[in-house]
């Protein structure tokens, strides 16, 4: 009996020394907002595998359920975009693209879960803007006011949008099926916005450097935890243990336990042996995007330094940088492509 406990020990520490396992064939698309373009990195180590021209200004990238497309947000630098590129994942080109007319500055998109629908937040026309995939075509536009509605997310079911608010600081709820909005306060700059496994939504308010927790169906504040340093990004590990913020000015990934909600681990991004270039924030490397690789097995999360024009690859396990990899110019919008 103690020999058989003995080597069950033996096996779990084993287990747990064992390091993560390599990333399954698959890309990582990395949108380079000054260079107009998107990188297709492998995720095995990093090498670009092709690059693929969007429309101005791409800000974000998603990728639809079936892994066969992928939908890249024309922002527009000095003047207004209003263009959405698709991207033939198989093929690895752009494979088209979406004119959403008078809707210009598209940033936040989602695909609904059955993969027919994306939703796209546009800041001139205060809209968040619903596409159908096949006709490529706008079929509605609902109206969320004011106040530079940004970053998106949707419920588990896909039945609830939720839209942050930079100028005005707040979080709305947008019922898909009647269109019904809500909204309420969430903090200075809210930006970063993600729904945590339990349904409540997690906001990063970049001036107030702070996440607020929101009640999904009141947006009431359940809780509000302190990431200093200009919180830009909110992402779930596919477990859904943990939250990682991105705080932009401060260079580091703060990571959250999701149940208990208290401060876990802080990753420091910046390299310290290397120059940044001039950002919004001045010289600095600028962590904004992130995405945590989907196979949990490979315990890793990869972070856009866009001041550093490269990835940061996070282990997940021991929180800290392992890899750096090359990007174009300007990197932050992340999506990730697994093979089969």
């Amino acid at each position: 009996m103690i020999r058989s406990v003995l080597l069950l020990s033996l096996l779990c520490a084993a287990l747990l020394a064992a390091p993560p396992k390599a990333a399954a064939a698959g890309e990582l698309l990395v949108g380079n907002k000054a260079d107009d373009t998107v990188w297709r990195l492998s995720l095995e180590d990093g090498r670009r595998l092709g690059e693929i021209a969007t429309a101005p200004g791409p800000h974000e990238i998603a990728v639809s359920p079936d892994r066969r497309l992928a939908v890249v947000t024309g922002y527009g630098g000095a003047a207004p975009g209003n263009r959405l590129t698709l991207i033939d994942t198989a093929a690895g080109r752009a494979s088209g693209e979406v004119d959403l007319g008078e809707h210009a500055r598209p940033h936040g998109v989602r695909f609904t879960p059955d993969g027919r629908r994306l939703l796209v937040t546009t800041e001139d026309s205060a809209a968040l803007v619903v596409v159908d995939v096949a006709t490529r075509a706008v079929e509605r536009a609902i109206d969320v006011g004011d106040g530079v509605g940004h970053m998106l997310a949707l419920s588990r079911d896909g039945a609830v949008a939720y839209v942050s608010k930079l100028a005005a600081g707040t979080v709305v709820r947008v019922d898909l099926a009647d269109a019904a909005t809500l909204e309420r306060p969430a903090g200075g700059g809210a930006e970063g916005l993600a729904v945590a496994p339990d349904g409540s939504v997690w906001v990063g308010n970049r001036e107030d450097g702070t996440v607020t927790v929101h009640d999904p169906a009141t947006l009431a504040v359940r809780a509000t935890l302190r990431s200093p340093g200009f919180p830009i990004r909110v992402v779930f590990t596919p477990d859904g243990r943990h939250a990682l913020v991105t705080n932009a000015r401060a260079g580091t990934l703060a990571v959250f336990d999701a149940a208990s909600r208290e401060a876990v681990a802080e990753v420091a991004l910046a390299d310290p042996a290397r120059e940044y270039r001039e950002t919004m924030l001045g010289r600095a490397a600028l962590p904004i995007g992130a995405i945590a690789d989907p196979d949990p097995g490979v315990a890793r999360v990869y972070v856009a330094i866009s001041g550093g024009n490269e990835i940061a690859v996070v282990d997940s396990r021991s929180w800290r940088v392992v890899d750096r990899w090359k990007t174009g110019n300007e990197p932050d919008a992340l999506g990730i492509v697994r093979g089969e």
